[in-house]
């Protein structure tokens, strides 16, 4: 019996549970999975109750990404380049082992006739979810990373700290509100929640005329998952642009993260038929 749960607030809007149910029941293995809402003060007893409790691992999100981190003993090196943890697994001896398959989740949706090698990305957006993007980038051989931003000043940190994990890429970063040409660029990430269910869903991260300026060959990537198919794709896909949604990156993380706590890979197709259940 595998006892798992997901950690964060609020997780109203979650359909974690769904998606690791299925892929767990897939193996067919005994399992419950928890939805834990914990708020960054609650975060410390949170834990506490995790290991004492006769949980093998948990997953984290949004705010606790980064501070779970400082309570684990291992962490692998995808969390560490990318400064967060979005999964745990609890050993035996309850140490706590931190892991980031935001990363593999990215790398696996990216389709497999796309060639990324010394080519163009443009990140809109410089949090959590841009770093995972920016390691996932770098495996595919990306050479030039745009970050385009509304506060380039706050951005300022995080792309220090890129270009000293990864000095073979150029970053650049400007200001989201006046994009430059996008026709070198070959493929666009959108890395903010503009565009979410209950945040800004009525809006994208670029305006209509910056559709104008992008390659016809260019991938379009939304890591937003809910609702399936954003306004930000809408258009994407209106301009004859191939896109990837954001529900695969979240089916392709959670599978990795159930290989990381079982040492068996589910069927993602189930999972993924559990999540779009999930988000009717």
């Amino acid at each position: 019996m595998y006892k798992l749960g997901i950690i964060g607030y609020p997780l109203g809007h979650s359909i974690s549970a769904a998606i690791q149910k299925a892929g767990l029941e897939s193996l067919g293995l005994e399992c419950s999975y928890d939805v834990l809402e914990t708020t960054p003060e609650n975060l410390v007893p949170r834990i506490k109750f995790l290991k004492t409790n006769g949980y093998n691992g948990f997953n984290v999100t949004i705010p606790l990404k980064v501070a779970a981190s400082l309570f684990l003993n291992e962490i692998d090196d995808y969390a560490n380049i990318a400064g967060c943890v979005n999964t745990v697994k609890i050993t035996e001896e309850k140490d706590l082992l931190g892991y980031n398959t935001d990363i593999y989740g990215f790398k696996k949706s990216i389709p497999d006739d796309i060639n990324l090698a010394g080519k163009r990305a443009a990140i809109l957006g410089t949090g959590g979810a841009a770093r995972a993007a920016t390691v996932g980038l770098s495996e595919k051989g990306i050479q030039y990373i745009d970050f385009y931003t509304r506060n380039i000043i706050n951005a300022k940190q995080t792309i220090d700290y890129m270009r000293s994990q990864f000095p073979n890429i150029e970053f650049s970063v400007y200001q989201i509100q006046n994009i430059r040409s996008l026709k070198e660029t070959s493929i666009i990430v959108n890395a903010t929640p503009i565009g979410m269910l209950g945040y800004m869903a009525d809006q994208m991260p670029l305006e209509e005329r910056d559709f104008d300026n992008i390659d016809d060959n260019t991938l379009v990537f939304d890591i937003v998952y809910n609702p399936i198919r954003t306004l930000f794709l809408k258009h994407a896909e209106v301009r004859g642009l191939r896109t990837v949604e954001g529900l695969d990156m979240l089916v392709y993380q959670a599978q990795h993260a159930i290989q990381i706590w079982t040492g068996e890979t589910p069927d993602v197709n189930l999972m993924k038929i559990a999540a779009l259940r999930a988000l009717k």
